[in-house]
């Protein structure tokens, strides 16, 4: 058993994105003897006793100067409870507080899965012990210390929910609201398929998050205004990631267009509802076996191909369907359940 600090953006249970790291400090919180969590914001937490939150204060605003001094404080007061550190997707906590680290004796982990990289995570990957992506195409995983881990679905709420109404022409895109997620090149695609008067329902699940976000939503709700009226495409704002799955189990399709070099979370959670999914990202060639990988796999920036990938599925009959979501369902249970994660994790860390 272990005592650990760690480090990560937001711990609440009801951020449509983040909430998942609520459940990693659960899980952490079960195998370890004491498990301290520093975060920017902090929500909703239901955790156990020997899990200690502390926030740096952004529920309560924006204070860059409070957030380094809390950083600091919060270090080194509960110094005593943590033998490793581990950050999550921030450098900069290791930038900030590495030397002190080093000093005392700590060992220092960082989850770096982003593919680009600046000289901030280069000398936070320097620091550090070991470093953690899910991606070959991360930024960091071209460093020797460098493991590739399982991506951590929670396959016990995202299942397969045969109480779930499902929509037979329904296709899902769910995600945070932004540029990276190419929403356009979906939405492309689906008016190829109205031009062909294909009956179909395109539910376009999320919200933003930025200015330049909230500008994106907008540019796609202007480009989807025909669609819009005649129903064919709607849109809804985020939910809470445990309510996702009752969504994920009502579609047909998912779809997800997130460019090679992140794992988009949402591509599993779908798989693990036993949903065909449909995405452009490299990574996932090497997980797909070759029996469905022809249905999941488009072009990047295709929406040609998309919408010749979309109608097949459509045209799919349900036992194949069927036979495509329990192949990916499987494919989740076995490399990229947060049980397996969190063993790997621990075992290190």
């Amino acid at each position: 058993m272990k005592n650990l600090l760690f480090i990560t953006q937001k711990v609440d249970k009801n951020d449509d994105v983040l909430g998942v790291y609520h459940r990693w400090a659960e899980e952490l919180g079960k195998k370890t003897d004491k498990l301290n969590v520093i975060c920017l914001y902090k929500g909703l937490c239901d955790l156990d006793k020997n899990i200690g939150v502390f926030s740096l204060g952004k529920e309560g605003g924006i204070s860059r100067i409070k957030y380094i001094y809390r950083f600091y404080k919060y270090i080194f007061s509960i110094r005593k409870e943590y033998d490793s550190v581990l950050v999550h997707m921030n450098p900069v906590y290791i930038i900030l507080g590495g030397v002190f680290w080093k000093i005392m004796g700590k060992k220092i982990f960082l989850w770096y899965n982003h593919p680009m990289g600046n000289m901030m995570a280069k000398v936070a990957i320097l620091f550090s012990n070991k470093v953690f992506c899910t991606s070959p195409y991360s930024f960091s995983a071209k460093y020797k210390k460098t493991e590739l881990m399982p991506v951590g679905i929670d396959t016990f709420l995202f299942r397969f929910d045969p109480s779930v109404v499902k929509k037979n022409n329904r296709i899902l895109c769910l995600g945070r609201i932004s540029p990276i997620k190419k929403i356009e090149v979906l939405i492309e695609a689906v008016k190829i398929l109205d031009n062909k008067n294909i009956d179909f329902e395109l539910l376009i699940v999320g919200s933003p998050s930025s200015d330049l976000d909230k500008a994106y939503l907008v540019s796609l709700k202007e480009i989807s205004s025909e669609l819009v009226l005649k129903n064919k495409i709607i849109f809804k704002p985020s939910v809470p990631n445990y309510k996702a799955f009752e969504i994920y189990n009502s579609t047909r399709i998912f779809i997800n267009l997130t460019p090679t070099g992140s794992f988009d979370k949402a591509i599993l959670e779908a798989m693990a509802c036993e949903i065909p999914v449909l995405v452009s990202n490299k990574t996932l060639l090497s997980i797909f076996p070759e029996s469905i990988r022809n249905f999941c796999i488009f072009k990047e920036n295709d929406s040609q191909e998309l919408s010749r990938k979309i109608l097949a599925l459509f045209l799919l009959d349900n036992t194949g369907v069927r036979d495509i979501g329990k192949k990916s369902r499987e494919l989740v249970v076995a490399n990229h359940s947060l049980d397996s994660l969190m063993q790997s994790l621990i075992k290190i860390v």
